[in-house]
């Protein structure tokens, strides 16, 4: 009889639970001797969308070679093929791993890039989008880390190829991030809650400078200093206001001054 010893009879205990729930990826196919081939393969089955394979390729290819330049660009890749196979969680991990190891690396700006997409497309999704659900009423958490991860890429390596998809793609989350400030400050405020309803307006002012939202900030932390009996405030706030959206004031003040039997 074949005795397995402690540690290696655990190993095989464990791959057979996980092929009760999933499967071990087998590497009985990938070549034992040569890292090029091994990697030339791997990165055959990403070009070719098969990203299982190429999962499983380079996974074999870090554990047995983990010294070569083929297995660290193999990290780079699996970053990569784990983000296109649905594999958000072990895309993230590999991304923070290739980040903490290879800081100076010429592609780290690649790594950020990837970990921004992977949060930045788990909200909203489809369904979401469907049947119209409001996002400014969920906290964005995944906005938040796609957002810090496109900042890095645009702030840190600004040439990178990666950097103007980065910003629009910041864009669009900081718009998002300041609705949700908003729909906060506005809750506060239907509370009575006037200090925190300042706290958040002004957060969001000073977070998400640009935003559309910015504008109701506004019009929040103004109220909100005059229901806390802050003249002084309430009127600097009106001061950056009028500064900001002139247009809007000057067009309040007009229908303020029409005589009522107009209406054009």
């Amino acid at each position: 009889m074949i005795q397995v010893g402690p540690v290696r009879g655990a190993a095989l205990a464990l791959c057979i639970a996980l092929l009760a729930v999933g499967g071990c990826r087998s590497t009985r196919d990938v070549p034992q001797s040569d890292p090029e081939v091994v990697y030339r393969r791997a990165h055959q089955a990403l070009r070719s969308y098969d990203f299982n394979t190429a999962i499983r390729l380079y996974e074999a290819l870090t554990a047995r070679y983990p010294f070569t330049d083929q297995a660290r660009q193999a990290r780079l890749d699996l970053i990569y093929a784990y983000y296109r196979a649905g594999e958000n969680e072990s895309a993230i991990d590999a991304a923070d791993q290739f980040i903490r190891e290879n800081p100076t690396h010429p592609r780290v700006d690649y790594a950020w890039y990837i970990k921004g997409l992977v949060d930045f497309e788990r909200t909203p999704n489809a369904i979401e989008r469907l049947f119209g659900v409001d996002l400014t009423e969920r906290p964005p958490t995944s906005a938040r880390k796609a957002f810090d991860a496109f900042k890095t890429v645009v702030e840190r390596y600004p040439r990178s190829e990666y950097a103007h998809d980065a910003r629009q793609r910041m864009i669009y989350l900081r718009n998002r991030l300041a609705d949700y400030e908003v729909h906060v400050a506005e809750y506060y405020m239907r509370r009575g809650a006037y200090v925190a309803a300042a706290k958040r307006a002004k957060q969001a002012i000073e977070q998400y400078d640009g935003a559309p939202a910015i504008k109701r900030a506004l019009q929040i932390l103004i109220q909100a200093y005059d229901r806390l009996d802050l003249p002084e405030l309430a009127e600097q706030t009106r001061q950056v206001y009028r500064a900001n959206f002139e247009d809007d004031v000057r067009r309040v003040q007009a229908e303020v001054r029409k005589p009522w039997w107009k209406i054009w």
